[in-house]
């Protein structure tokens, strides 16, 4: 006899609900930004070590080991996001070890904010950013090509609108 198995509760009903990923390329900016830090904290490790006590150099050594670590499970953490909208509402995914996902009805977006910071522009990404009344419930999607991004808040936007509240 087969038990009943438990429903899951981060896959969303129906199951018929197409997620899309977000750009592979936002890989590549999160992992310069991590590159930065690593290579800062490791830097003032060994100047500290120099200056002070030799134990700091040990200490620079586990900065570039658990940025490399860091590095390694990047590329899965980026693979986690996803976002899917359907009539009423839109979800977001995102984690490896703790899973989220956002449920975010049209009818209780307040505004959308598009962002991008230099790193982005570069390579042609932004984040859109849902916010509620509620900030607890607001909802990020990072990553997305830039047209997408647009296509995205224009299409929150006239959602918002032909609903009358919210945005």
């Amino acid at each position: 006899m087969n038990a009943p198995v438990a429903p899951d509760p981060l896959r969303p009903w129906p199951d018929t609900v197409e997620w899309r990923p977000i750009s592979p390329r936002y890989y590549l900016v999160r992992l310069v930004v991590l590159t930065v830090w690593v290579l800062i904290l490791a830097l003032a490790c060994v100047v500290t070590g120099l200056v002070w006590s030799a134990w700091f150099l040990a200490a620079a050594v586990l900065v570039l080991a658990l940025g490399a670590l860091r590095a390694f499970f990047l590329r899965r953490s980026i693979r986690a996001w996803g976002y899917a909208e359907r009539a009423e509402d839109l979800l977001v995914r995102h984690g490896l070890l703790v899973r989220r996902l956002s449920i975010v009805p049209y009818a209780r977006m307040q505004f959308v904010d598009v962002t991008a910071g230099p790193l982005e522009r570069a390579v042609g990404l932004a984040t859109v950013t849902l916010h509620t009344a509620a900030a607890a419930s607001d909802a990020t999607v990072p990553g997305l090509e830039a047209a997408e991004a647009t296509r995205l808040r224009d299409r929150l936007a006239a959602l918002g609108e032909i609903r009358e509240e919210g945005l």
